[in-house]
């Protein structure tokens, strides 16, 4: 896969793939023929990093109460990275015909990509797949990370927890950061982790946010047209 304007990350959010109510199959199928389409219509080629989701959730559920106790970070960690490889084997799955046979989990090496798709999942424990994908946007020169999730918007509080909080269209790296913040907790609710966004702002990486569910909205914002969402950068 050749580094150029039409090769995108998509930082695609555990949430989707595996919320509560479990696999969410309509969305797969829906992006499976918005992704066909991409390929076989626009030429574009995309990294998709697949996130944890509900798979960790149950997992790190199921740890604390067989134990009785909270897990440590490590173990918290790598419940949540081996569920992003099992949602990412999913994913490559579907698109088994178009995608590169292996899931990337290594990210110390530079694979060479043939194939218009290539997915990949968590590596270590310390961050999330939001640095994955900033990773992989620096290792195939690629500028743009776009992160679907089940937001809209990123907002200057956490709108569950403030009605006064306000959606912000566009936000530069400092102030972002300065709103989420230089550490990683394991399952941390952030639109964008705090060591991926101080990556992302060295490597001068745009990162747009945007709901996922909303695959029209996405080709907006992959034909540089005005979306719904935020743009970080």
């Amino acid at each position: 896969m050749s580094s150029n304007d039409e090769t995108y990350v998509l930082s695609l959010g555990g949430s989707l793939v595996v919320p509560k109510t479990g696999i969410d199959t309509q969305f797969l199928k829906e992006f499976n023929t918005f992704i066909r389409h991409q390929v076989s219509v626009k030429k574009r080629r995309f990294f998709i990093v697949v996130g944890g989701g509900e798979t960790a959730g149950r997992f790190i559920n199921a740890g604390k109460e067989t134990l009785g106790y909270e897990l440590t970070n490590e173990d918290l960690d790598w419940l949540g990275i081996h569920s992003t490889r099992l949602n990412a084997q999913l994913v490559r799955t579907i698109f088994r015909d178009i995608a590169d046979p292996r899931v990337i989990k290594h990210y110390e090496i530079i694979l060479k990509i043939d194939q218009p798709i290539a997915v990949a999942a968590g590596w270590k424990p310390g961050w999330s797949t939001d640095f994955c994908a900033v990773t992989l946007s620096d290792d195939y020169n690629i500028k743009d990370v776009i992160n679907l999730s089940n937001i809209d918007k990123v907002y200057d509080k956490d709108p569950k927890i403030d009605p006064t909080a306000k959606p912000i269209d566009t936000i530069s790296w400092k102030d972002y950061r300065k709103m989420v913040g230089d550490t990683w907790t394991p399952r941390m609710n952030v639109p964008f982790d705090p060591i991926a966004s101080k990556l992302a702002e060295q490597l001068a990486i745009r990162v747009k946010v945007l709901n996922g569910k909303n695959l029209e909205n996405l080709g907006l914002a992959l034909d540089n047209k005005p979306f719904v969402g935020t743009t970080i950068g």
